[in-house]
């Protein structure tokens, strides 16, 4: 029942043309990337700073700027990722790869969340500029780094195997 309903996704006028189109499947998988870029490129720096670096920049600086351009890139890449899969719905279900994938973007996903949760019980915006994040804040920007560039690896797999 699945797989047929995923065959029937992938028979979709639109899904078709996309899968046959010279220009189309191209630009999509390049906004797939450039959404995957934004994200990892906005996550990678907050990460990083939250973990310790650069610590003559104010911490909220980081999160202001670089948790919307990471929102953004996430809204892109899903978008896109969602119409690549549309193309080939059925191989990529079954790809273990895949499931993979988007387990581990599940899983960043709620760990953002609940990073953002743990910044609204503790109040990082008065700790000291060079002071040292919480071991919960802390804990989750690892947690995001090794998930995020997981999936990036991943992602990057399906296309070769």
């Amino acid at each position: 029942m699945i797989e047929q309903a995923l065959v029937a996704i992938e028979e979709l006028a639109f899904v078709s043309a996309l899968r046959n189109s010279t220009y189309m499947y191209p630009l999509v998988n390049a906004g797939h990337i450039f959404g995957v870029a934004m994200l990892v490129g906005g996550i990678m720096p907050l990460d990083l700073r939250l973990l310790g670096l650069w610590r003559n920049y104010p911490v909220m600086m980081f999160v202001d700027v670089l948790r919307i351009t990471s929102a953004i890139g996430l809204g892109v890449a899903v978008v896109c990722g969602a119409l690549l899969f549309a193309t080939a719905a059925a191989d990529y279900a079954e790809s273990p790869l895949f499931q993979a994938k988007i387990v581990l973007v599940l899983l960043g996903l709620s760990n953002a969340l609940m990073l953002g949760r743990v910044f609204k019980r503790r109040d990082i915006r008065s700790l000291p500029m060079t002071a040292s994040m919480p071991l919960p804040v802390r804990s989750g920007a690892l947690v995001s780094l090794v998930v995020w560039v997981s999936a990036l690896i991943l992602g990057r797999l399906l296309g070769y195997f």
